[in-house]
This record gives structure tokens, sequence and C-alpha cells, in this order.
């Protein structure tokens, strides 16, 4: 007489058990988990460009770019100004503004430096010029600049009404604080301040271009076109960096008070 045996599993048919295994090997991995809250808003911030200088503090001008940036920004519509001011051809002045915006492209594609930033802006210039020759008016070269500036004060309004402050989600980032400032109500309406700077900035540049627009002054509206890009832009940036810093935070060369 044969005896069981405390073996698991021994009296189990062997072809049973190859099949089980297959089918445990055939279960597709479970799908990766989305990303959290934190993680997005540390991707957003690691992609905005805003950086930080060796002080600690906001490096302004490379958080626009650096002077490449700077003039990648301003040199399309400045030629285009100045050669319709003196032409009045619109043709001969969309062709030149194009150039320039190609030629910087080039010149990051040859030095191999983050293309991105300039590509951008080519494709902008571009978009102006169609719209610009598709009307026949000079005006309508900066008018996409409008709607895109009025796209960026909807979205930060909203990021303040939504307790989401733009501000917070660049500069947390840059002071490690991750989104950790959204529970703390202070520094919560800090960064909602700093972030209507920023929208204050972008409706100023509204307020007085429009108007200009509407005149078709084409020459006073590029130039408060470039005047009031990335430079009034920056000093928004910075300013916005100031109101929002944090309790106890000394700027640098700053001794902190005795006591």
């Amino acid at each position: 007489m044969s005896h069981p045996t405390n073996e698991p599993g021994a009296d189990r048919d062997p072809d049973e058990s190859a099949r089980r295994a297959a089918g445990r090997s055939a279960t597709p991995p479970r799908a990766q988990a989305s990303p959290t809250a934190a993680e997005l808003a540390t991707q957003y911030a690691a992609k905005s460009g805003v950086r930080r200088n060796h002080a600690g503090q906001i490096d302004v001008l490379s958080s626009i770019g650096g002077v490449q940036g700077l003039a990648e920004s301003i040199g399309p519509g400045l030629v285009f100004t100045v050669l319709f001011t003196l032409t009045t051809d619109l043709q001969v002045s969309l062709i030149a503004a194009l150039a320039v915006s190609a030629v910087f492209t080039a010149v990051r594609l040859v030095s191999r430096t983050p293309v991105t930033q300039a590509l951008a802006g080519l494709v902008g210039v571009a978009f102006c010029a169609f719209v610009a020759l598709r009307t026949g008016n000079a005006e309508d070269f900066f008018l996409p600049g409008f709607f895109i500036n009025g796209a960026y004060i909807l979205a930060m309004t909203a990021s303040v009404v939504l307790r989401w402050p733009i501000a917070g989600l660049l500069f947390g980032f840059l002071r490690n604080e991750g989104i950790e400032w959204r529970k703390d109500p202070a520094r919560v309406r800090a960064y909602s301040i700093a972030t209507w700077i920023i929208v204050a900035v972008l409706a100023l540049r509204l307020v007085v271009q429009v108007p200009l627009y509407l005149a078709e002054n084409i020459a006073a509206l590029g130039s408060t076109r470039v005047a009031m890009g990335l430079p009034l832009y920056a000093l928004g940036l910075w300013l916005a960096w100031i109101v929002s810093r944090p309790v106890g935070d000394v700027p640098a060369g700053t001794a902190p008070p005795k006591g």
C-alpha cells in the first residue's frame, strides 16, 4: 500500500502545473503609475528655463535664455520695424525678419547648443509673417503676439484661482520647496502675489500696444514690442522672486540681524 507524501503538489498533474506557469508568465505587466502632482510640477519647472545663480538668487539673464536668447527674441521684430519704417515694403521687411530668425537657428545648430528657443522663435516669426502677408497689413505682424499674451494671462489667472500659482511652480522648484509650499497659506499668498506681478506685466503690454496697433503706428508698436518683451518680463520675474521670498531668507551679501 502506498503511503501519502507530505511534499506539496506531489499529487498534481505535471502538465497542469506547466499550463499554470505559462499562464502566469503571459500575464501582462502592470501599467506604469501616472505621474504625481509633484512630479508634474517638477517637470514643468525644469523645462521652464528659470535658473538660480551661485549666490542662490534668481539668474534673470539665464532665465530668459542669456544674451543669445535676448537677441533671438528682439532681433526679428526690430529688423522688421526698422526696415518697414524706412522702406514701407512689407514683403522685404518680412523676408528680412525671417532671415534673421533663421540665422539664429542655424547658429545654434552649428554650435550644437539647445535649439528649442530659436526654433520656436522661427516658427513664431513665420506665422506672424504669414498673417501679415494674408491681410496685407504690416501691423498684423504683431497680432498673434496679442493672442499669445492673452492666453498666458488667462492661464496664470486660472492658476491663482485654483491655488496652483505659476510662480510657485517655478520658484518652489528652485527653492527646493517642491510643492510643499501649498500646505502653507502664507506661501500660497506670496506666490499668488508673485504670479499677479507677472500677469500685470503681460497686461501692461496689451494696454500699451493694442492702441498703437489700432492706430497702425508701426514704428511705435515695434519699438514698444522690443522694450516690453523679454526685458520687461525679466524685470517682472525678478520682482516676483523678491516678493515671494520666504521669511528669514537673507539675500546674498547681507548679514543676518543680530540678537
